[in-house]
């Protein structure tokens, strides 16, 4: 089981205006809401490659209520925890030309007192084995080492802890030794202090952090692939595919996604490279979160013989 925890979650509205014209009215061609949030988006690419997932979440207020109907739609498994007179937050993502614009809302206020409620709940439903995934940005009114608290409350498990952030909250779970971390290129040049633009760069920094207590490491560079290094210091690079982007949204999660759904139908890190890769491929080719048929098709020009992709990660066409 792969149970992944968003703490701030959003609803998601993403709209596309063709000729944009700032500061005037702008009228969009369309208008597309989902339930957001990067462990959101990790289990719905999960669920949709068949691999049992179940996702935590935060909410509140109306847009809590319209975020919940939202996630009925995904089908997935999933939990919230109510918080009074509070509001999800809403995401605004603009796309005009070859641009892409965000304006994210504010995140909702999660007490000590809940957060412990969640964590001992947690403990009780985690199976030995099972990998926790721990997403995305931390609520302003929360401390930067929430995650590293909630790692450091579970560390009697026999969990392996998946961490999917960056900045501070970044560097303080690295000490309590992560499984796996997947900083892009930016983010991890934010940590370091100077650029990571290529990869050889990336993997000079990965082992940084590597020193630091992460455990295996994806960098991820768009258009450039990706970099990962294991535990015992093995090194892998891929390519990305190539392709039209049409959307930057949620190919990390989507990446990261696939990566885990390749190690549990696989076991094998550089199989799960290649899922993970064709994955975040296939959601940066399409205007949301990549379908499975879209997937497919990538792994399809990746690897072309089918009976391959079959024998290789079990998904059935």
């Amino acid at each position: 089981m792969i149970v992944t925890v968003t703490l701030n979650p959003a609803v998601d509205c993403s709209m596309n205006v063709t000729g944009y014209t700032e500061n005037a009215v702008n009228r969009a061609d369309f208008q597309h809401l989902t339930a957001g949030g990067k462990g959101i988006n990790i289990s719905v690419i999960l669920k949709r490659l068949g691999i049992q997932t179940s996702a935590y979440s935060f909410c509140g207020g109306e847009t809590g209520r319209l975020f919940c109907n939202l996630l009925d739609n995904t089908g997935l498994d999933y939990s919230v925890i109510w918080l009074e007179n509070q509001r999800t937050r809403i995401n605004f993502k603009l796309k005009h030309g070859k641009y892409e614009t965000e304006i994210n809302g504010t995140g909702t206020e999660i007490s000590s007192e809940i957060l412990d409620d969640f964590i001992s709940d947690l403990d009780k439903k985690l199976s030995n084995n099972d990998i926790l995934v721990l997403a995305g940005s931390i609520p302003p009114s929360s401390p930067p080492d929430t995650y590293a608290y909630i790692m450091k409350r579970l560390s009697h498990r026999n969990i392996r802890i998946v961490a999917d952030t960056s900045g501070k909250p970044l560097l303080e779970i690295l000490p309590y030794r992560p499984f796996l971390i997947k900083p892009n290129n930016h983010e991890l040049a934010d940590i370091l202090g100077r650029p990571v633009n290529t990869p050889d760069e990336a993997s000079a920094g990965a082992r940084e952090l590597q020193k630091m207590g992460a455990g295996n490491i994806i960098v991820s560079l768009a258009e450039k692939g990706s970099v990962l290094l294991t535990a015992d210091g093995t090194e892998y690079r891929i390519k990305a595919p190539k392709g039209t982007v049409k959307n930057s949204v949620g190919a990390g999660d989507s990446m990261l996604a696939g990566f885990l759904a390749g190690l549990e139908k696989t076991g094998n890190f550089v199989l799960a490279h290649v899922l993970g890769t064709a994955c975040g491929s296939a959601t940066a080719f399409s205007d949301g979160l990549a379908e499975k048929s879209e997937i497919i098709r990538v792994l399809n020009e990746m690897f072309p013989d089918t009976q391959l992709v079959q024998n290789f990660f079990g998904i059935e066409f």
